[in-house]
C-alpha cells in the first residue's frame, strides 16, 4: 500500500516535471521571439563556457531574493501569499534556467564537474521515470494529460 502511494506520488512527479519543463521552454522561445531576443540568443549560445556558466547561475540569482520574500511571507502568517510567490518563483527560475540551458548546454558540458553532475541528474530522472512508467496511475495520468492537451488545443485554436 505505501509503495503505491510512494509510486503513485512519484508518477505525478515525472508527468509535472515533464510537462512543465516542455511548457516553459515552449513559452521561453515565444518570450524570445516577442521580445526579438534572437541576437542575443545567438550570442549566448555561441558564449564560451565561462560566460555561459556565469549565464546560467544569474537566474538562480534572481530568483533567489523571490524564494526569501515568498520564505518571510510564510513566517509572517501569510502562507497562501507566500505558497503563490514561491511557485511563481519555481516557474519563472525554471523558465529561465531551461531556456540559458537549452542555449548554453554545449558550453556547460566542457566542464567535467558539469557533465558529471548533469549525467547524475539525468541517470535519477530516469530512473524515477522507469519506476512509474509501468504503473496503472502514470498510464492513467498521462492519458489525462493528452485530453488536456487536445482539449486546450481545441479551445485555444492552436
Amino acid at each position: 500500500m505505501l509503495k503505491r502511494l510512494v509510486l503513485a506520488v512519484l508518477a505525478l512527479l515525472v508527468l509535472f516535471e515533464e510537462w512543465i519543463w516542455d511548457v516553459l521552454t515552449v513559452l521561453g522561445q515565444r518570450l524570445s521571439g516577442l521580445l526579438h531576443l534572437e541576437r542575443f540568443d545567438a550570442w549566448l549560445s555561441q558564449a564560451p563556457p565561462r560566460l555561459a556558466l556565469l549565464a546560467f547561475g544569474l537566474p538562480l540569482a534572481a530568483v533567489t531574493p523571490i524564494n526569501i520574500g515568498a520564505v518571510m511571507l510564510m513566517v509572517r502568517g501569510q502562507v497562501a501569499a507566500g505558497v503563490f510567490l514561491e511557485v511563481v518563483a519555481k516557474l519563472l527560475g525554471t523558465l529561465l534556467i531551461a531556456r540559458v540551458f537549452r542555449l548554453t548546454r554545449p558550453a556547460l558540458m566542457s566542464f567535467a564537474w558539469f557533465a558529471a553532475i548533469s549525467g547524475r541528474v539525468i541517470k535519477i530522472l530516469a530512473w524515477a521515470h522507469g519506476l512509474v512508467t509501468d504503473t496503472p496511475f502514470y498510464r492513467k495520468a498521462l492519458a489525462l494529460k493528452a485530453e488536456m492537451a487536445t482539449l486546450i488545443r481545441s479551445v485555444l485554436k492552436i
